[in-house]
């Protein structure tokens, strides 16, 4: 197997003994399982991103905090020297978030260092010790999908009490353990308060992973978790420890016809996303 320079430079510096094998790889990272000391962690290793890409980002950073303000005005015009603080921007996004959450008890991947543009990290394994799958790759009973609701759902709320949202939360990124549910990929993370798309972001999440678990436990579909949580941190009255109903009393008036046709669309892509990937795993031998 080819070592990536990025790998090859953790090796060389002693950071790491060895690259055991790849991961997985995505569109913005591909994940390796390495060796150090003892310890088998698995590094993340971001790829370059294409000027496209940058685009499609821009909801996810409004918002966000930029060190230095030469990089946030070369950012906002989008030079070549802005597109790479942009580019760095988004790496040291996920790192500090990982950091952040892990300290505040929300379930990720216990960080361990960010080198070369490569974030090392837990490796996140099953009972049997091998790489945790991820949710929408099992079938759970009702008994299971209702506690990974609850930890989930406890997740989300501590991270909008630190003023965080995960923002494209689904049933790929949440591992499946004995333990719970781990949630990873934190790129695109979105500041709660400084987000006009905030609240969208965040219902999204949430109902992405009601619809998903639902298919389990039914009655989970009747639930509003999302809009409950939003609710109580607009009244400044949400922390980590919230005890929350799912249930929730919609204002009364005009339903906003756009933005329920839009909800349909989204949910009805994903739905459309989540099948083509259950059937790629179904086919992976």
């Amino acid at each position: 197997m080819r070592t990536t320079p990025g790998l090859q430079a953790l090796i060389d510096d002693g950071i790491i003994d060895a690259v055991l094998r790849p991961l997985k790889s995505g569109k913005e990272a591909a994940v390796y399982v390495v060796q150090r000391g003892d310890e088998v962690l698995c590094a993340k290793v971001y790829k370059d991103m294409a000027q496209r890409s940058f685009q499609a980002r821009v909801q996810y950073q409004e918002g966000r905090k930029v060190r230095g303000s030469r990089a946030m005005r070369a950012m906002g015009k989008a030079t070549k020297f802005g597109r790479k603080e942009q580019e760095t921007a988004w790496k040291n996004t996920e790192v500090d978030a990982l950091y952040t959450l892990h300290e505040a008890g929300v379930s990720v991947p216990r960080p361990h260092g960010y080198f070369h543009g490569v974030l090392l990290m837990e490796l996140v394994t099953d009972d049997e010790g091998y790489s945790a799958a991820r949710l929408g790759e099992v079938v759970l009973e009702a008994e299971q999908a209702r506690w990974y609701h609850t930890e989930l759902v406890r997740d989300v709320v501590r991270m909008l009490s630190l003023g965080l949202i995960h923002g494209d939360l689904s049933e790929y990124n949440v591992l499946v353990t004995g333990q719970g549910p781990v949630i990873i990929d934190f790129p695109q993370v979105v500041s709660a308060a400084g987000n006009n798309a905030a609240r969208d972001m965040l219902l999204r999440d949430v109902h992405n992973i009601r619809d998903s678990l639902a298919r389990f436990a039914p009655e989970l579909s009747d639930t509003h978790y999302g809009e409950e949580m939003w609710a109580l941190y607009e009244q400044g009255e949400l922390s980590a420890g919230s005890e929350l109903t799912g249930q929730f009393i919609f204002a009364e008036g005009d339903a906003d016809v756009a933005a329920v046709m839009e909800s349909i669309e989204d949910a009805r892509q994903e739905a459309i996303i989540r099948q083509q990937g259950r059937e790629a795993a179904e086919q992976d031998p």
